[in-house]
């Protein structure tokens, strides 16, 4: 498996090896995130925001490529899709280590119990689609959660 970090595809859709981690290789593929999202912050929300769209665009062909090379749909190892949603989660949100960790937790949260939709778009979805659709719909849950947070209790952006 190791071998297939020298593709530029299967590299990106296992994290930067991040997603070949011996457990939870979703929890550290959206640790990866992290540092991809404070560098993106600094290059302002349009430029975040057309890279996240980008990014998630890209996801329904690198993860659906690596699944396809694998011979399984939604292989452990393929992380792009907790990236992409995590990217999507701080959305609009400052680079705080509360943003970061309430960020991370909901995503988590979202991404592993998969209520509603979520679950549906899980079960349903085949090929790129149902390995990045579910991501992308927990980090859009985990945005408005947290934008309501900062909404409710007046914090400042």
């Amino acid at each position: 498996m190791k071998r297939l970090l020298l593709h530029p595809v299967h590299c990106l859709a296992f994290g930067f090896g991040s997603g070949l981690a011996a457990k939870a290789p979703g929890t550290f593929g959206t640790l990866a995130a992290i540092p991809i999202v404070y560098a993106m912050q600094l290059t302002g929300l349009l430029t975040y925001s057309v890279i996240t769209i980008i990014a998630a665009i890209a996801g329904f062909w690198i993860c659906g490529y690596t699944a396809k090379t694998l011979g399984v749909h939604d292989h452990p190892a393929i992380v792009w899709d907790e990236i992409a949603g995590y990217m999507i989660a701080m959305i609009a949100l400052p680079f705080t280590w509360y943003n970061v960790l309430a960020a991370f937790a909901l995503f988590r949260f979202f991404d592993i119990v998969k209520p509603g939709p979520i679950g549906w778009c899980d079960r349903n979805l085949k090929g790129g689609a149902g390995i990045m659709v579910d991501d992308l719909l927990a980090g859009v849950a985990s945005a408005v959660v947290l934008h309501a947070v900062h909404a409710i209790f007046n914090l400042s952006f």
